[in-house]
């Protein structure tokens, strides 16, 4: 069974699917996928997002900020947990620190990101870390806040290998995306090589950043098959014990069993 550890279904056009989320949802079980992680970016998209998830017995929720999410609300440490509270959110996040864009000063966000921590460790439930030339920080402060009480997921990883490997003795795991299949990504492509099968996760990051063969077109969860199969192809192994692997990985980490 495929997993898509993180996408975002509801800033997907549902206009090729025919006009609702359900053909989106369709292709994806037609391509194997058995669950899906349904990822907030802001706390007024947020309730779409959970309502979504709601609407699908195999897909679940997360509740977080984006780093480069510079208006709306800003929640606090109690307002994260109440929203983790349901059990459909099983994740805080998406959070981070991201200074590709970062004109002016890193501390509004790493004060954002220090309250998602502590709301994941509250609630005892795990991080979903966007990380964008900001490696020292990212790491810097999961380690100052104790992240790695909740562990979590290191999203559509771009870092080198001493990050993985910094991340991963957290508790963290480290998913790819389709970057990974780029000629381009040849450092990443190393990194996937080396990162163990029990800490491998595979994601889209939907409606962005699809793969190989689609690139430049938009993502979507069913293309999820052509990330596992290019890690399989660079670690020389097949396809179908990538698939396990993540999929056994995703249900340990969150604590869920995606057959039932």
């Amino acid at each position: 069974m495929l997993i898509d550890s993180h996408c975002h279904l509801d800033m997907m056009d549902p206009t090729p699917f025919g006009g609702d989320i359900d053909g989106i949802i369709d292709a994806a079980t037609a391509a194997g996928v058995g669950a899906i992680l349904n990822i907030s970016v802001d706390m007024e998209s947020f309730p779409q997002v959970l309502a979504t998830a709601r609407r699908y017995p195999h897909v679940h929720a997360t509740v977080g900020v984006h780093p480069n999410h510079d208006s709306g609300h800003d929640p606090s440490v109690e307002e994260l947990v109440a929203a983790a509270a349901d059990p459909k959110v099983i994740a805080i996040g998406e959070t981070g620190l991201d200074y590709f864009r970062l004109s002016g000063d890193p501390a509004p966000q790493q004060a954002r990101f220090r309250r998602h921590i502590a709301a994941a460790i509250a609630i005892d439930k795990p991080l979903v870390i966007h990380c964008r030339e900001a490696r020292a920080d990212t790491l810097r402060l999961l380690q100052e806040e104790g992240a790695a009480r909740v562990g979590g997921i290191m999203h559509c990883f771009v870092e080198d290998w001493a990050t993985a490997e910094a991340a991963m003795a957290m508790g963290f795991f480290i998913s790819f995306s389709g970057i990974v299949t780029f000629k381009s990504a040849v450092d990443l492509q190393q990194v996937a090589q080396q990162v163990p099968l029990d800490r491998l996760l595979i994601e889209t990051d939907s409606p962005f950043l699809a793969p190989v063969p689609h690139r430049g077109k938009g993502n979507q969860p069913a293309f999820v098959g052509h990330v596992a199969a290019m890690i399989a192809q660079l670690r020389g192994c097949h396809v179908d014990e990538v698939i396990a692997a993540s999929s056994a990985n995703y249900q340990r980490l969150f604590g869920i069993n995606c057959a039932a």
